[in-house]
Parts: structure tokens; C-alpha cells; sequence
């Protein structure tokens, strides 16, 4: 790596030390904007008022369970992957009760705030302030992203993890064990975070191969390099440990993993990744910016090359750990692409504002110009692609379909009626929350599309209208329908498979309880 101080090229544009470029952003800006930020973010919270999504609920749920000395439920239909570190954090925080879901919310948020800062700081460490500032005021713009941490997602926080860790290793490299950890942290988050600390161990004992190996190998190295692979493998070693300890399968989470991905039509085969890989990249980072990314790249390389290592890495792992994904039949979803997309943000960041790296002349002058192309493009471009009304009212549905659930499955008629049987919903999507606001174990919530308990036909009806009838363990209990359009294409028909038809009454329940949102039917 090199130097804090860069010295500039006797051929070709003249960079300036990002020391010195400092002087360009006044020092109180970059603060001063985060705490708006911050204060937008908690501001939106309190007027919308959003919960965490079926992966973050399915975390609350088996930290509970873990508290109460249950098995956590991970075999339960359709559910997600486990994530150990949600897990582990989810223990504590259910000791609240209820109120645990806000919290594991605003711990979301917090991390989006702090994914913010860190890529201004990767900017500031890599190039210049100001393209720090630009690369944080983009992900910003990007809605995709804050409404990832409206919704309690976990790969937020996994994404400040990784982009701290490039921070730091670039402003010391290999030095201390923060990087390390925040890798570890990763790598109990996400499994793609495993080739990440993998590398950076190869990356951090590299310096030691010339003549140390292993006979004259001092003592402290060794114990750092033995420290160093204990944190690279620890990602790896307990989430094996827990996949075997749960359900006696140490590769649960991978065969788990390709088996749902395959059911719910989330693979795509080897040929299709180059296109997914383009098309998510764009969708995730807007055309403009993909574009000025690119030429951002192009432009780092030539001027600051040895600095551009950090951020072309985690792009270059980034899509590598998606073509491996896609290739191994797992999940292809845009998400898997974040990492890669935030530094397309960045290197967009380089196109608008790394002339702030050249020394005055008629270079800097043309990069600024161009840099406003980009910039006016791309704003013109957001402004009119972004439907606000549409991102408000979502986050209002989140917020008030949360509160109608919560109020049915607590009506007192509800809740007298629940000895009579398990409480069957329409699809798996309903099935955490339901099982987290009423306080019920795995078997006490059931989906009538779930083959297992043959719930496929109850609520069915023939092509001739006739009902058909079946005598499973949920022809007894309470049935839970969604009544509006929007909850229904959410969270009845959410994916390929599941039926409208499961969204019906049972034949021989009769409703007990309705408040415009949600419906429950019951037969004791």
C-alpha cells in the first residue's frame, strides 16, 4: 500500500496528496450533513413507524426460543437462513418482549448510518473528502438502500462492516485486529464474508513468507498469524457448530439454502449470471451511476493505482462471490450484489469529484465539467424515477398492516378461541409474525400451503365450485385471512407457488373476528 501522502506523476495528471486535497471541503461539512442525516433518520422512524421483515422476525424468534432453552426452530417451512450474529443479538433484546422488534429495527437503521459514514471515510482514505462526501450522498439517493434498513434487514449492517474494514485497512494496513473482526463479524452475517476473511488473512501474513517459514518464525508473528486464521475461520466454524448442534446436519444452511431457492424459482443456471449480474448492478446502482462507475474505475486506476486496491477488491469479491452463488444453485437475488454496487457508488463518486486530485490546469477543468454532466444526469435521472408517494405509502402500510395484525390476533375473542386449535395462515410469509405478536412455538402456526400438514387443500375449492375437504391437523383452530388487495399480494401471494385459493375461509369455520386488514375464522 502506499503512503498517507501521494506524490504526484511527473507524466500524465498531476494527483494531489489526499492530505492536502482536504482543504477543499471545509471540515465542519461532512458532520454537519450526517447529523441532518441522522436526524432525517430519526424523524422518519416516528412518523413512519416500520417493523423488521421475515428474515430479522425469524432471528427474534429463535432468540427467544434460545432464551426459553427451546431448539430453535430453523426446519420450520420456509424458513430463512439462519445468520448467527442476528441470532446472538436477538437473545438479549427479546428479554423486551414486544418491544424487541423496534429495537432490532433502529440497530438496522443505526447501521445504515453508520455504512454512510464509513464509505465517505473509505472515499476520504482512498481519494479525496470530497469524493467521500459524494459516494455517501449517492447511497443516500439510492432509496434501495435506506428501505433495506426501514425493513430491519441484516445485510446493512453487514454492509458497514465490510466497508469500515476497507477504511481502516487502508488508512493502516495490516496492523491491529479491528479489520479482522469486523470480517468475522461479516462472516457470521453472510457467508460470502467467508472468502473475504479468508483473503485478507493470505493478504495480512503475507509479509512474513520471505525466509521466515517456519523454522526462524519469531514468537510474536507466530501468535498473530494463529490469532489472524482463528478470526478468518471463525465465520465458518460456528455456523457449522450451530447448523450441527440445531439440526445434526452441519451443512444445514447451504443444502436448506439451495433446496428453498429451488422451490421458490430463485435459481438460474451458469449462462444467465453475466446478464443477471449486469441488469441487478444497474437496477441496484441506476444506469447513470453504473456507467460513471465504470469510467470512475478507469480514472482511479490510472491516477492513484496502488490506492484503488481496497475498493476494486471488494468489487472484484463482490461479483465473484454472486458468480459462485449462482453457480452452486443458490438463491439469485439483487441482494448479493450490494457490496459490488457500493463501490460502483464510489468510483461514481471518482467521475464527479476526483478532480479534486489533480493539480490545477486543463485537465482538472475538463474532469469538472464532466463531473457536473454526471451529476446533473444523474439527479435529473433520480428525480424522475423516484415515487415518493409510493415510498411513503409503503412504508405506511408496513407500519399500519403491523399494528392490524397485532390488534386481531390480540382481540379477546381471539385470543379465547386459540385452545381450539393451531392458527393457519394464508402463505409462510405471515407465519414469524404471527408466531412473535401472539407468543406460540413452531407447531402452534401453521401455512395451509405447506405440503407437510397437507394444507394445501384446506379452503381449496374444485373447478365446478365444490369445497374440498380434508382431515389434517388444521381442520380444528383459527384461520387467519388477509382482506385488502395490497396485504394480500404481500403476504398471500407472494411468490410463485402460493394459491389465492389458500386465502379462502375453511369449509365449516365461521368468522370470529375482522377489522379491515386481516380476518380470523375459527372452528373448535
Amino acid at each position: 500500500m502506499e503512503n498517507a501522502t501521494l506524490t504526484p506523476r511527473r507524466q500524465g495528471p498531476e494527483v494531489h496528496p489526499p492530505a492536502a486535497a482536504s482543504s477543499r471541503l471545509r471540515p465542519g461539512w461532512p458532520g454537519a450533513i450526517f447529523a441532518l442525516l441522522c436526524v432525517g433518520t430519526l424523524v422518519l422512524t416516528l412518523v413512519y413507524p416500520t417493523y423488521p421483515n421475515y428474515d430479522s422476525v425469524y432471528s427474534l424468534l429463535w432468540g427467544r426460543e434460545l432464551l426459553h432453552g427451546v431448539t430453535p426452530s430453523f426446519e420450520a417451512y420456509r424458513a430463512p437462513t439462519e445468520h448467527p450474529l442476528a441470532i446472538a443479538f436477538s437473545v438479549p433484546i427479546a428479554l423486551l418482549g414486544e418491544g424487541a422488534d423496534r429495537v432490532m429495527l433502529f440497530a438496522a437503521l443505526a447501521s445504515f448510518l453508520g455504512l454512510v459514514a464509513g464509505l465517505y471515510r473509505l472515499g476520504r482514505s482512498a481519494f479525496t473528502p470530497t469524493v467521500g462526501l459524494v459516494a455517501a450522498l449517492i447511497l443516500c439517493s439510492r432509496l434501495d438502500f435506506p428501505f433495506l434498513a426501514l425493513r430491519g434487514y441484516i445485510d446493512v449492517t453487514y454492509l458497514a462492516f465490510v466497508v469500515w474494514a476497507a477504511a481502516w485497512e487502508l488508512e493502516r494496513p495490516r496492523t491491529g485486529y479491528r479489520v479482522p473482526l469486523l470480517l468475522a463479524g461479516a462472516a457470521l452475517m453472510r457467508p460470502e464474508a467467508w472468502l473475504l476473511a479468508g483473503l485478507y488473512f493470505l493478504w495480512a501474513v503475507w509479509p512474513l513468507r520471505r525466509g521466515l517459514w517456519p523454522v526462524r518464525l519469531r514468537a510474536a508473528a507466530w501468535k498473530r498469524t494463529l490469532i489472524l486464521l482463528v478470526l478468518a475461520l471463525v465465520g465458518t466454524i460456528v455456523w457449522v457448530a450451530l447448523d450441527f448442534a440445531v439440526t445434526g446436519n452441519p451443512i444445514y444452511s447451504l443444502k436448506h439454502t439451495s433446496g428453498l431457492a429451488e422451490e421458490l424459482g430463485r435459481t438460474r443456471s451458469p449462462g444467465e449470471i453475466p446478464r443477471l449480474t449486469y441488469s441487478f448492478l444497474r437496477s441496484l446502482a441506476t444506469s447513470v451511476v453504473f456507467y460513471a462507475g465504470l469510467a470512475g474505475l478507469l480514472a482511479a486506476i490510472v491516477c492513484v493505482p496502488r490506492r484503488v486496491l481496497p475498493p476494486l477488491a471488494l468489487l472484484v469479491v463482490g461479483v465473484g462471490t454472486f458468480f459462485m452463488i449462482g453457480v452452486a444453485g443458490l438463491s439469485v437475488i439483487d441482494r448479493y450484489l450490494l457490496v459490488a454496487s457500493l463501490m460502483l457508488m464510489l468510483f461514481a463518486a471518482v467521475a464527479v469529484a476526483g478532480w479534486t486530485m489533480l493539480e490545477p490546469g486543463r485537465l482538472r477543468i475538463a474532469w469538472i465539467v464532466l463531473g457536473v454532466g454526471f451529476l446533473v444526469l444523474g439527479a435529473a435521472k433520480t428525480s424522475t424515477k423516484i415515487n415518493r408517494t409510493g415510498v411513503f405509502s409503503e412504508l405506511q402500510f408496513r407500519g399500519d398492516s403491523h399494528s392490524a395484525l397485532k390488534a386481531i390476533l390480540e382481540d379477546p375473542r381471539v385470543v379465547a378461541a386459540r385452545g381450539c386449535g393451531p392458527i393457519s395462515t394464508p402463505s409462510h410469509k405471515l407465519i414469524p409474525e404471527t408466531r412473535w405478536i401472539a407468543d406460540l412455538p413452531e407447531g402452534r402456526v401453521l401455512a395451509r400451503n405447506d405440503p407437510a400438514h397437507s394444507a394445501t387443500d384446506l379452503g381449496r375449492v374444485d373447478s365446478d365450485g365444490t369445497a374440498i375437504r380434508s382431515d389434517h391437523a388444521t381442520a380444528k383452530g383459527l384461520a387467519l385471512l388477509v382482506t385488502s388487495r395490497q396485504t394480500l399480494l404481500r403476504q398471500a401471494v407472494v411468490e410463485d407457488t402460493d394459491d389465492a385459493r389458500d386465502n379462502v375461509p375453511p369449509p365449516g369455520f365461521r368468522r370470529l373476528a375482522y377489522n379491515g386488514t386481516y380476518a380470523i375464522y375459527t372452528s373448535c
